[in-house]
Order: C-alpha cells, then sequence, then structure tokens
C-alpha cells in the first residue's frame, strides 16, 4: 500500500467539526453515539456537534451502562461536545425495538438538521448512526437509499456510489440498488469510469495519496474472452485504460471470486453490482464495517451494520463500526481542510509512481471452476 503524507493536526488551520445524529430512536443508535461520545479521545480529534434533545442522550447514557458524556455550556472544544436540542423528540413519539412512521421522521428530521449545518459551512463532516429503511419509508423517505436522498436534500447531480470499507480495504460500485437483471445494461465504460475516479477521489480524501485500485470483472472467468459476455472487452477495460491515462494506478478486470483473496495489493476495489463486493466485505468485517455516502459534497460515514432491534437497552452493542465511522469521516474532513488551504495538491494532480510490473495480474486474469 502506499502511505499517506505524514500530516500533523497541529498543521490544521483549525479543527474540523463533525455532527452527530443517533440514527433511528428505535435501535441501538443511540447507546452506540453515547458510548463513543463518552470517549475523551474522540473529543481531541474534532468538534463534535451532537443533534439530539437532552432526553434522548440521558436515555442513550443509561442504555450504555451508566457512560458519561461531557457536554460544552458554550462551543465545542476537546473540553466537551456542543449539544443542540431543538426540544423536537416529543414530536416523534416511537417504540424500543419496533419500527415505525414516529423512529423513520426522526432520524429524517435530525439528518436534515445536519445537511442544513453543512449547507452553510458549519461543519465539515456527518456521523449517524444506523438508520432502519422500513421506518425511513414509513416516515417520509421515498428515495430507494439514504445515498440518493442526500443527494437529493443538497441538491447534488454528481457521481455518487455507497462505498464499503472492511479495514484498510475500500469497495465502491458501478451499480448499486437496482435488480439483477438490470445491471449488465448499466456497465458502460463512461458508468465504470466515473466508479473507478470517485473510488482513487475518496481514497485520497482517507489518507492514501496515491491509491492502487483493482477492478471486477461481471462475468464468469473475467468473461473467457467473450465467452460469456463482452462486458469486460468493450467497456470495463477500456475505462481502465482510459483511468490509466488520468493518471490513477488501476488494473483490471480481474475474476471477482478471486481479486478479494489478493486484496492486499490494492487500497480499493471497484465492483460491477451490489452483492458482488458485499459478500466479501462482510465476511472481512462484519462487525467493523463503515458505509461512506461517496460523492456526496460533505463527507458522511455510518456504520455498516443495523438497527439490531433485538438487542436494544441490553447494553450489548459493539461501538466499533461507529468508531470507524467517526474517525474516517474525521480524516476526511482533514484532508478536505488542508486541500483547501493548499497544503495538499488536488487528487487528480498526484500522478501514480512506477507500479511493479505484473504485481498480481498472472495471479488474477482467471479463475479455474
Amino acid at each position: 500500500m502506499v502511505g499517506a503524507i505524514d500530516i500533523s493536526r497541529t498543521q490544521l488551520p483549525r479543527r474540523p467539526r463533525v455532527a452527530v445524529t443517533l440514527g433511528d430512536p428505535s435501535g441501538i443508535g443511540p447507546e452506540l453515539i453515547a458510548k463513543l461520545l463518552s470517549n475523551p479521545a474522540n473529543r481531541q480529534k474534532a468538534d463534535i456537534v451532537l443533534l439530539a434533545d437532552e432526553t434522548e442522550l440521558q436515555s442513550a447514557m443509561t442504555d450504555a451502562g451508566g457512560v458519561h458524556v461531557a457536554i460544552s455550556s458554550g462551543s465545542a472544544g476537546p473540553h466537551g461536545i456542543q449539544l443542540i436540542d431543538d426540544h423536537s423528540a416529543a414530536k416523534y413519539p416511537s417504540t424500543r425495538g419496533e419500527v415505525s412512521k414516529a423512529s423513520g421522521a426522526r432520524s429524517i428530521h435530525q439528518l436534515k438538521r445536519a445537511l442544513k449545518l453543512a449547507q452553510v459551512g458549519e461543519i465539515d463532516a456527518i456521523v449517524f448512526a444506523p438508520l432502519n429503511k422500513s421506518s425511513l419509508k414509513l416516515g417520509g423517505m421515498t428515495e430507494e437509499d439514504e445515498l440518493r436522498w442526500f443527494a437529493n436534500q443538497l441538491d447534488f447531480k454528481g457521481t455518487t456510489s455507497e462505498i464499503n470499507i472492511a479495514g484498510p480495504l475500500w469497495t465502491g460500485r458501478v451499480t448499486s440498488h437496482i435488480g439483477i437483471e438490470q445491471v449488465a445494461h448499466r456497465i458502460t465504460k463512461e458508468s465504470t469510469l466515473k466508479a473507478i475516479e470517485l473510488l482513487h477521489q475518496l481514497r485520497w480524501e482517507s489518507g492514501i495519496d496515491s491509491p492502487r485500485l483493482g477492478v471486477c470483472a461481471l462475468n464468469p472467468h473475467n468473461g473467457e474472452n467473450g465467452s460469456f459476455g463482452r462486458q469486460e472487452i468493450d467497456h470495463i477495460r477500456p475505462a481502465v485504460e482510459a483511468a490509466l491515462k488520468n493518471g490513477i494506478d488501476v488494473q483490471g478486470p480481474f475474476p471477482c471470486d478471486t481479486i478479494f483473496i489478493k486484496r492486499q495489493h490494492f487500497d480499493g476495489i471497484v465492483t460491477m453490482y451490489h452483492d458482488q463486493g458485499q459478500i466479501a466485505m462482510k465476511l472481512l468485517s462484519f462487525d467493523g464495517g463503515v458505509t461512506v455516502q461517496g460523492g456526496i459534497p460533505i463527507p458522511i460515514a455510518t456504520p455498516a451494520h443495523g438497527t439490531a432491534f433485538d438487542i436494544v437497552g441490553k447494553n450489548l452493542a459493539a461501538v466499533t463500526s461507529t468508531q470507524n465511522a467517526f474517525d474516517i469521516a474525521v480524516t476526511m474532513a482533514e484532508r478536505r481542510i488542508l486541500k483547501k488551504s493548499d497544503f495538499l495538491p488536488d487528487t487528480m494532480s498526484v500522478k501514480a509512481g512506477p507500479r511493479p510490473q505484473n504485481r498480481c495480474n498472472g495471479m488474477l486474469s482467471t479463475s479455474c471452476c
């Protein structure tokens, strides 16, 4: 892997500001956020703004085993977080461990508050606890997923993709929440190139200055020279070649059943559809995974797991994924701050260095069964 420039937080022109929401109030989100914010080390990384009612925070601290979250009497800083309480929780009565319109609407309300802060430059990143898609639908979300909702809320028309993270490995997708019968028709040179460029940009923002990317094939055995489909020949390989000309260190396409075995060669892998990457990533890190809303103008991260209604209020929820999401959001915010201050070059101005020949082509070019 290619390391990042060694940047001390003392070199930042200012501390990053991160907004945090509790996610679905009926799930484990409030407990997770209480555990996250009770760790004083996190206050050293960023100025944290919590969007919640004080009553919600008190209940969350109890659920988390009686932890203490230091609240600042003024603005956020190393001494305490800033709690922005709009006294609205009572408008959304919900029941623990249950899908409901109220819990979905409450989740949406707090995310809208976070986006408003981002739009006026008050925050640099957002971290939200797990949401429940059924509750979100009942609560008024008409989009197919949170990513599209964020884009619509911000009127953002650029390239977006859900980015999934397991330890040092990030994955992006050419297609996402669509039926499998539609996937092949959505694989084009343009769509594949956009996915490569987006993952390159996000991996740079995460701290890797010259990311090394791999690209999955769509068809079995990498298409077997067109015997099992021509997407690799007509679209995927031309996209890889175009990305290389633009200075991105990328290889592929490789069979999807072997590329993850050699994941140590890559900082990121571009997959063609949802489950092609998700199965591998959840096997790699089910309890520590993170999802980033890729392409959105502000870094937005969340744990990759769900609301876990079955363990709500039992102090059993592990904070690992939430902590990872927070750390990733902070790093991405720092990189953007430094980029704006001209401390760091633009992501696409950093050309790939010399690449070892045949780093993994021979090992991945075909698969046996």
